[in-house]
């Protein structure tokens, strides 16, 4: 039994509760469903697209990524949620590699709790020395500025220093006029722990410092950057194939900060779009292509009030105009394995601008089209584009080290480009 999304005769997204499943393993549901529908594997893996070994890998128990779970529920007509559980975490070996790495982050976001509150985080001014809050918010946006950069080593060596800084600015100026501010200061700083850890992939860790960035933000009355955290964690939902959560925050908050399009500042319409077009890609992936276009024409009415401009938020969500929906909606045709409509509809879309960061995900989609239909030269000639502009972002890209396997199955020998490529992609 779930529940799930509903929408209003008028179109708006209502959730009406979070899916309860059963605890079956992902390969008992598949097989249920399968049965249900009078599939044999044979049939199931040709309507979806895949190996019959794939299927029976599945069934037996076996662990599948989530584009081939979406490939299957899309061929059985169900949400891909329904197939999807966490498994016995005892299945697999898993090891320490990244504790050490991201220390610092752990001991500020995840610090060990006594009876009188967390443990070691001390301020790092003087004891009697007052948070120069205005130099912390230089500091956080110089911080945002980099991260856009790509220079994540930097970022990761600088952000314990100055989530441990925000938190003694909050205990600091607790009961003071500042404290508002220096909730939103934190807010903003541990939303962007949150980005970078899910860039690099430390799920539950970034899970709580945007988790504690949604409290500050509320606490401070700060909507915006509460629909910038949850933004965030819309796109943690959705890597971590939490599909029907991913929709419901994303939906929920949206309703929440929904603006008055002709009033609305290009923040508040920057910041709706964003909520939707990600609740638009998790319901896509949930295999709810409905719900997934219904999203995306709200979020196109706040691209049409921006008229020709763009709303930037660099330190939040990042940039949002009429491009947004309509790489998403490419995107969204992907999702659906159709490759012909997606490289359609980019055929009509602008370049992204030379240099910039806005569009490089839609260039990796349009890379993705191509090797869906072996035009391997196409796809491996915007990988190597993306490398030479955004080498540190692509290497955290798992779906660009897909489409290099995908687009040289072809080539029997790849060139001195390609070789280095596959080095930056850890790809085999």
């Amino acid at each position: 039994m779930s529940c799930g999304l509903c929408w209003h005769v008028t179109g708006r997204p209502v959730w009406t509760g979070i899916a309860v499943y059963d605890v079956s393993s992902p390969g008992e549901r598949l097989r249920d469903v399968r049965l249900s529908r009078g599939f044999t594997q044979q049939r199931l893996a040709v309507e979806a697209g895949l190996s019959v070994g794939v299927v029976k890998k599945v069934e037996r128990g076996g662990t599948a990524r989530l584009e081939t779970y979406h490939a299957l529920a899309r061929a059985l007509g169900v949400r891909t949620s329904r197939l999807l559980d966490a498994g016995a975490p005892h299945r697999e070996q898993r090891d320490d590699g990244d504790n050490l790495p991201l220390l610092g982050l752990r001991q500020v976001i995840a610090p060990p709790v006594t009876a009188d509150g967390p443990l070691g985080l001390t301020a790092v001014t003087g004891a009697d020395e007052e948070p120069d809050l205005r130099r912390l918010w230089r500091t956080a946006d110089g911080l945002a500025d980099t991260y856009y950069r790509d220079d994540y080593g930097t970022v990761a060596e600088l952000l314990p220093s100055l989530v441990r800084s925000a938190h003694s600015a909050v205990r600091h100026f607790e009961g003071a006029a500042q404290h508002g501010d220096a909730l939103r200061l934190r807010a903003r700083v541990l939303q962007m722990a949150g980005r970078y850890l899910v860039q690099v992939r430390a799920y539950d860790l970034a899970h709580m410092a945007l988790r504690d960035a949604v409290r500050d933000a509320a606490a401070a009355g700060d909507q915006g950057g509460v629909a910038a955290a949850v933004y965030q964690q819309g796109w943690l939902l959705i890597r971590q194939g939490r599909l029907d959560e991913a929709e419901a925050v994303s939906v929920v908050t949206a309703d929440a900060s929904e603006p008055r399009l002709s009033r609305a500042s290009r923040e508040a319409l920057g910041a709706w779009g964003k909520l939707l077009v990600h609740g638009s890609s998790a319901a896509a992936r949930n295999n709810r292509p409905g719900e997934a276009r219904d999203m995306l024409r709200l979020a196109r009415a706040a691209g049409v009030a921006l008229g020709g401009g763009q709303a930037v938020s660099t330190a939040t969500w990042g940039r949002f105009d009429w491009r947004t929906v309509a790489y998403q909606a490419i995107e969204n045709h992907m999702v659906a394995d159709n490759p012909h409509r997606a490289l359609a509809l980019a055929s009509r879309m602008p370049p992204p601008p030379k240099g910039a960061t806005f569009g490089r995900r839609h260039m990796l989609t349009v890379a993705q089209a191509h090797a869906a239909l072996r035009a391997g030269d196409e796809a491996m000639a915007i990988l190597l584009g993306l490398s030479r502009t955004s080498p540190q972002w692509l290497r955290h890209q798992r779906l660009a080290r897909d489409v290099f396997g995908t687009a040289r199955k072809r080539q029997r020998v790849m060139t001195r480009d390609q070789r280095e490529l596959a080095a930056l992609l850890h790809a085999e």
